[in-house]
């Protein structure tokens, strides 16, 4: 699906007001900052309202006014008061008024007066991914990947680093490497910690195994990758597994295919060889702007997978006390799942 960059924020709005028109409501109130940033390309650092209908505008706070004029593509103001915000659509004749979940109760009751409704429009928007998106997250994950080889965690670990280091250095070696930031706090554990799926880099000199989960942002789009470097016999029985689940849940994505249906692959590759128990998160997740989007590849989710939506697969072992292994990449969804980057599941 190739979309022009100035004709972008157009399509994904348009697409947007016929859902909301679905539902036979007027506008939509928007004050998520990715996904004002999705649909005019101004990314607040303060706060701003979207109001998406025919016209759509966005209500900018003082700080930003000059960031915006330079980056929407959308029509702005400035910001003044709820009341003169309420006003403007009170006279736009808007009263059936979708919002997002996410926002504040406070938020909610300023706008009591409107016949309120939650929307997922935007998040079903951009669950589906153009060829602009999807070019940003390949180069962010090159990057990412690149990054990790040239951190030589190996050596690392022999010269007795500290895991709170390589972190650190992973990071600058991301943003050195092109991106803008760290797509999430980098995980990198160690030794018995390895275990905890989200533990924090600690002061603590690194054992084995190292799990490393890290990924960066390349022009606002995410990357996410999983790496467990294994030292020992029985690392390496447990890495075999999860690698299993990996490449087979990695074959099982494709069009047409249920969410939970990929979870059930890796999940039941991983209880046949008695660790179900030990497999405590989802397969994997969407992703974007945001580390985590929809759809979740959980037991639970039956979303049917699209063409173009990009999924991790990150099946993981983790033995409390011992040590954890999980092993992730990205995969964009076609007739067959294809692998982003090109990064050695086991280094």
């Amino acid at each position: 699906m190739q979309i022009k960059e100035n004709n972008a924020h157009n399509f994904h709005i348009n697409n947007i007001l016929k859902r909301l028109e679905e539902k036979e409501l007027d506008a939509m109130l928007v004050a998520n900052f990715n996904n004002i940033y999705y649909l005019s390309g101004y990314l607040s650092t303060s706060f701003a309202f979207l109001i998406i209908k025919e016209n759509p505008i966005i209500f900018v706070s003082g700080m930003d006014l000059e960031n915006a004029h330079n980056t929407s593509s959308i029509d702005i103001v400035k910001y003044e008061s709820y009341d003169k915000l309420i006003g403007y659509l009170k006279e736009e004749g808007i009263m059936n008024l979708a919002m997002e979940s996410d926002l504040a109760a406070s938020v909610y009751e300023k706008f009591k007066d409107f016949n309120l409704s939650f929307s997922d429009a935007i998040s079903k928007e951009r669950m589906i991914k153009t060829d602009d998106d999807i070019e940003k997250i390949v180069k962010a994950t090159d990057i990412a990947h690149k990054s990790l080889l040239e951190l030589d965690v190996r050596s690392k670990q022999e010269k007795g680093a500290l895991e709170w280091e390589c972190a650190y250095e992973l990071g600058y070696l991301m943003r050195k490497n092109g991106a803008s930031v760290e797509s999430f706090d980098t995980i990198f554990a160690s030794g018995p910690v390895s275990s905890l799926p989200h533990s924090t880099p600690r002061q603590a000199i690194l054992e084995t195994p190292v799990l490393v989960d890290y990924g960066c942002k390349f022009e606002g789009y995410c990357s996410d990758t999983t790496r467990t470097f294994i030292y020992t016999e029985k690392q390496e029985e447990i890495s075999d597994i999860v690698l299993e689940a990996h490449d087979k849940a990695i074959d099982a994505v494709k069009e047409g295919v249920k969410a939970c249906e990929v979870d059930k692959v890796a999940r039941d590759i991983i209880t046949e060889y008695g660790y179900g128990e030990n497999f405590i998160h989802s397969t994997g997740h969407s992703l974007g702007l945001d580390i985590h989007e929809n759809p979740s590849l959980s037991m639970k989710d039956q979303t049917v997978l699209e063409n173009n939506m990009i999924v991790t697969i990150e099946p993981g072992i983790y033995l409390e006390g011992e040590f954890g292994i999980r092993i992730e990449d990205m995969v964009l969804v076609d007739k067959k799942g294809k692998l982003i980057g090109n990064l050695p599941q086991i280094l």
